[in-house]
């Protein structure tokens, strides 16, 4: 039987390799020959590069030359199927060892696909001789889960294939469990012989310093949700939607199950084409709700991070990351899926409501990745936190209450460099406020006929009072919901006094004569 398998892997397959792709094939192969025996090696590509494509020619060309077997690992049962029919596809005859495998025909194969936990299962059951396997291969290899097996694979040679080689726990660096990083093309050049979509980002300043980071290093789920299930930040999204991406294909990342069931009824009740999708989905479910995706052109699908590996959509138009993240491999898997060229579509929209951009730069921006499979902990340091992050925005007003002061040249107020000054010129911090109050009050009169006009105006700067409050709190660093509550009601009540006791004074300043009675 075995002769027969050989035979079948002969067939030549109707896959056309790309030239950076047999470049890949090259040098691993270079490493097989001139590396020992049990030898780790990892190579990275960028989503939409081919991975599986490169390993599947891999594991044919392996077979064809040595009389030892293959096993190919993955992470999720869907991956797993994947890997079998591109291997298939490539001649490879290949059984998949999932929990109903019947393993009484194993010997009849040279190469086996496998799911982590399965997998461990039953090599600690003894159900899956091993002994011969030369050639291990792990997809998505940034996952810590696999780490677990490679006592059973002393002898073999492994090949890690990811996108990101960080691995998400600082404890367990991925130098630690492979020798050698090959990085692979980068997504600029895949983009620049459109290999690859370009990705065109719309970035809103979010103010994201309540969320809290758990023990696996990014922002909690609870924390998230909190914050994006807000009535603010659900209006944000429906807005950012909106203005960049109206009748486009979307993908939604949320942090949360309860976070995405929100997307999904704010959309729902705008009228908007959207389902949502989470782990919790039945695979039936699963099924009818992608395929609803791949054939509706203006859909919208809300989910938590199940959608980040192993799920192809090339017609996705948009991905909004209605969510911050930690994690360097999730920010790129994320946006990744939107970047498969389709026909005509070269480029796609990714919407940031989480600051990524600001945390790790832009997506396809080079990264040296050899300098950061060496140093991971130097990389990792460096990522920006969400104070020092937000210390640098400039808060205005919206464009559309921007409209509303259409007379003033600045609505501006840097609330920061004031209350440096004042500090230096030994003034009470309180001044601060007052300066800001004067400001408000001063692009009110500007826009307004009479006191009543810039009292209906002071009403529409509430999102600018909050932002600048929240900025004083940090100054004064007094930043507890109570206190800030206050501040901004008192701000407030304060702004309108303001306008009823001086309004003819500041009209006449700015005008140089008295309001028309």
């Amino acid at each position: 039987m075995q002769e027969t398998v050989f035979e079948l892997q002969e067939k030549k397959t109707d896959k056309e390799l790309y030239s950076y792709q047999q470049g890949a094939i090259q040098q691993i192969f270079e490493k097989f020959d001139n590396e020992r025996d049990d030898y780790h090696l990892l190579y990275q590509l960028p989503t939409g590069g081919g991975k599986t494509v490169i390993f599947s020619e891999i594991v044919r060309q392996y077979l064809k030359n040595h009389s030892k077997k293959v096993l190919v690992m993955t992470h999720r049962v869907e991956l797993c199927n994947q890997t079998s029919k591109m291997l298939t596809s490539f001649g490879v005859v290949n059984k998949v060892v999932n929990s109903k495998a019947n393993l009484d025909d194993q010997e009849k194969y040279s190469c086996y696909v496998a799911m982590v936990e399965t997998l461990n299962n039953r090599l600690n059951d003894d159900k899956l001789d091993i002994s011969d396997v030369g050639l291990v291969i792990i997809d998505e290899a940034h996952y810590n889960s696999f780490t677990k097996l490679f006592k059973f694979f002393e002898n073999s040679f492994i090949l890690g294939v990811t996108a990101t080689p960080l691995s998400s726990n600082k404890e367990t660096p991925m130098n630690g469990n492979y020798d050698e990083l090959i990085p692979g093309e980068s997504i600029e050049n895949l983009i620049e012989n459109e290999f690859l979509a370009r990705a065109e980002v719309f970035h809103y300043d979010m103010g994201l310093t309540s969320l809290e980071v758990g023990s696996n290093g990014d922002y909690t789920v609870k924390s998230s949700s909190d914050l994006y299930t807000s009535p603010a930040m659900l209006n944000k999204l429906l807005e950012a939607y909106t203005k960049h991406s109206q009748g486009k294909k979307t993908l939604i990342f949320n942090n949360g199950i309860e976070t995405s069931v929100q997307v999904y009824y704010t959309f729902k009740n705008a009228g908007l084409p959207i389902m949502h999708l989470d782990n919790t989905a039945t695979k039936k479910q699963r099924k009818q709700i992608l395929k609803w995706f791949r054939e509706t052109p203006d859909a919208i699908l809300t989910s938590v991070s199940i959608l980040t590996t192993g799920f192809d959509e090339p017609t996705i138009d948009t991905i909004i990351l209605n969510r911050a993240t930690k994690s360097l491999t999730l920010y790129y898997q994320m946006i990744g899926r939107g970047s498969r060229v389709l026909n005509n579509k070269s480029k796609f929209t990714v919407i940031d409501l989480g600051n990524n951009l600001y945390r790790f730069g832009p997506w396809g921006a080079d990264l040296d990745w050899g300098a950061i499979f060496k140093s991971p902990n130097y990389y990792m340091d460096r990522i920006r936190d969400d104070e020092d992050i937000e210390a640098s925005f400039k808060h205005d007003l919206s464009e559309e209450i921007k409209e509303e002061f259409s007379n003033s040249e600045e609505t501006y107020f840097d609330i920061r460099e004031t209350y440096k000054q004042a500090t230096f010129a030994g003034e009470s911090s309180k001044v601060v406020l007052e300066r800001s109050i004067a400001q408000h009050a001063s692009i009110c009169v500007e826009n307004s006929e009479d006191v009543y006009d810039a009292l209906a105006l002071a009403k529409l700067l509430k999102e600018d009072i909050d932002n600048r409050i929240q900025v004083y709190g940090k100054c004064i660093s007094k930043s507890t919901y109570n206190f800030l509550h206050w501040l901004k009601e008192d701000y407030k009540k304060k702004l309108n006094s303001y306008l009823r006791e001086n309004f003819d004074e500041v009209f006449e300043e700015i005008h140089g004569h008295p309001p028309e009675e």
